[in-house]
């Protein structure tokens, strides 16, 4: 079967009595690892070999949360008496016996996010591992450990490129970068462009890839202010952008996440959410142009892909958002409601939303 596009394998093979009995003693033995890792915790045994005992855990069982958050306390415990060494020597040896830990963490995080890339626990405890250091390191060592971050989301996006978790913490591990905790003095970091960049690169290695079309949305609205965009610069970014998603749609109509980009672009055009859309001084006249050779240019794409609901649904929404700005419909009511009918065909467990688009054509 496939899921999100990938075929994954499918199939029950048959359980064996010896199958059976080597489960039930991995289940007892969970069980016993589990009730030993919260006793210790209980009394306080916040030890190396705790550490160890909650480590064999997570890699049976990442999804336990309650173990991570043992897990935190523990070396929680080890930071402070860290801290504690170094006020007594000085500042090197703390920072040293820090970066250690840290280190040994993440470390024993990297296999198992190969194994579950999108176990939201891991991901938690990594972000919550480089706060620790943001917190307790001097600023050349926090950035060092932020940009290998960085270098590492980067080869994880490579190996899977529409993972939303990795696409999220990459969004973190710039915000980070960029932070006043993280800059060193005199020094203003702004990755604004190169993360840009970064989700053209994606896009054309993979157009189906919603978490880079969003990122890229994201990105925008800050890629013109810090350009200082003037109007004219502001239309012919919004130009590129409406060319770029027009060869996309024509390679993948079918595609969700590129009618999501399309539909962003077209908030541009509506008055509700103009004033902080990439254009927000284009005319009502100017929008409606737009508007009117968008309607014409969705409509070229029926050609052939007559069974794609995404067109008859954007054809319709932009029909309304035409009438919205003033104008007569472009496309006659008849035509309108054909779109619909062949909508409602395609789409029949939605019906109901598209009796409410109906009533607003009528």
């Amino acid at each position: 079967m496939a899921s999100h596009g990938v075929y994954r394998a499918s199939g029950v093979q048959p359980v064996t009595d010896q199958d059976r009995k080597k489960e039930q003693q991995k289940i007892e033995d969970y069980k016993g690892l589990v009730d030993s890792v919260n006793d210790r915790i209980q009394e306080h045994q916040f030890t190396t070999e705790t550490l160890e005992l909650t480590s064999k855990l997570l890699k049976w069982n990442p999804e336990y949360y309650t173990i991570w958050n043992h897990r935190r306390l523990i070396l929680r415990h080890k930071f402070e008496l860290a801290s504690s060494q170094g006020s007594n020597v000085g500042a090197t040896p703390n920072h040293k016996a820090v970066i250690d830990l840290i280190c040994d963490e993440l470390a024993l995080l990297m296999p198992l996010q190969r194994k579950f890339p999108k176990c939201y626990w891991i991901w938690n405890y990594r972000l919550w591992l480089l706060d620790g250091i943001t917190r307790l390191l001097p600023v050349v060592e926090r950035r060092k450990f932020w940009q290998q971050e960085l270098a590492l989301v980067g080869k994880m996006l490579s190996l899977d490129s529409r993972n939303f978790h990795g696409w999220g913490y990459r969004r973190t591990v710039i915000s980070a970068l960029e932070s006043i905790e993280l800059q060193a003095e005199g020094s203003n970091t702004d990755l604004t462009e190169p993360e840009f960049e970064y989700t053209t690169k994606m896009i054309n290695s993979n157009l189906s890839n919603f978490s880079a079309w969003h990122n890229r949305s994201k990105l925008i609205p800050r890629l013109l202010d810090k350009r200082g965009a003037d109007h004219q610069a502001r239309r012919r970014f919004l130009d590129k952008e409406l060319e770029l998603i027009e060869r996309a749609l024509w390679a993948g109509s079918e595609d969700q996440s590129l009618w999501f980009y399309h539909q962003y672009l077209m908030c541009t055009f509506d008055s509700k959410y103009a004033a902080d859309s990439m254009a927000p001084d284009l005319t009502t006249a100017e929008r409606s142009t737009y508007v009117r050779e968008e309607i014409l240019k969705v409509r070229d794409m029926l050609d052939g892909a007559e069974d794609c609901k995404w067109i008859y649904q954007s054809l319709i929404s932009l029909n309304i958002l035409y009438r919205n700005l003033g104008n007569e419909w472009f496309d006659k009511e008849d035509l309108i409601e054909d779109y619909i009918a062949e909508l409602t065909k395609l789409d029949s467990l939605r019906a109901g939303r598209w009796n409410d688009l109906k009533s607003q054509t009528t």
